[in-house]
């Protein structure tokens, strides 16, 4: 099995968003004949899950509407999150069916691609019963939230290589009170890079997926039909 892997770079998040519902409905119609993984980072901003998320704000969204961070709300599993600069994250567009992997699969996959990451830079990642993701002790390193239509899979996960930690402080993240965020950057000691990771992250994904990878531009990932 063969998918396509695409890197956006630095991407707002609700273009991404846009782009992702769009290849979803490709993904669905066979116009785009495989999955694809698109790997990103996003400029300041918090999401809300299926569940909700505001009262868990610990600050006004006056005073986040005054740093320029937006509260979107969207239909992913879980509740607030934040994406910022120096987080790794990736959407796979995936068939669930036609990769033969129940949610449950799925899940605890998107959890090894972190963890194997967090290895590559020297932090020992692991999962925990109280939340989806992966932790160091009781210090969650990163998150997954996925949503899936018509048995197609999107949003994905989020990995916290070296982003500014305040705005975390700012929630009770993933709805979890008494919990702190972490980083590689700060479990590792080290200023870890995120294209030192992208460089590692395709051979990853081809061994936890168990298929190979096609690297195509943002442009072919957003042309009906992407075929070799």
């Amino acid at each position: 099995m063969s998918s396509y892997f695409c890197n956006l770079g630095l991407k707002d998040y609700l273009e991404a968003y846009t782009m992702q519902t769009r290849l979803v409905d490709m993904r669905q119609a066979g116009s785009v004949d495989r999955d694809i993984f698109l790997v990103t980072e996003h400029p300041s901003v918090y999401t809300l899950g299926r569940r909700g998320g505001r009262e868990f704000l610990k600050v006004p969204e006056t005073f986040l509407a005054e740093r320029g961070i937006e509260v979107v709300p969207i239909e992913r599993g879980g509740v607030i999150t934040y994406h910022g600069p120096g987080q790794l994250v990736l959407y796979p567009i995936l068939h669930l069916k036609q990769s033969r992997l129940s949610v449950a699969d799925y899940v605890y996959r998107l959890e090894e691609v972190m963890v194997r990451l967090a290895a590559c830079a020297g932090v020992s990642a692991v999962r925990d019963e109280r939340n989806n993701g992966v932790w160091v002790a009781d210090n969650k390193l990163g998150s997954v939230g996925i949503a899936i239509r018509r048995g197609v899979s999107f949003h994905g996960l989020a990995l916290n290589v070296n982003p500014d930690m305040e705005p975390f402080g700012w929630i009770n993240p993933c709805g979890l009170t008494g919990v702190q965020m972490t980083s590689l950057d700060l479990e590792s000691g080290n200023d870890v890079a995120i294209a030192d990771l992208l460089t590692e992250l395709p051979g990853i994904l081809e061994s936890v997926f168990e298929r190979s990878f096609v690297t195509i531009t943002e442009e072919q990932a957003e042309r009906t039909g992407v075929k070799n």
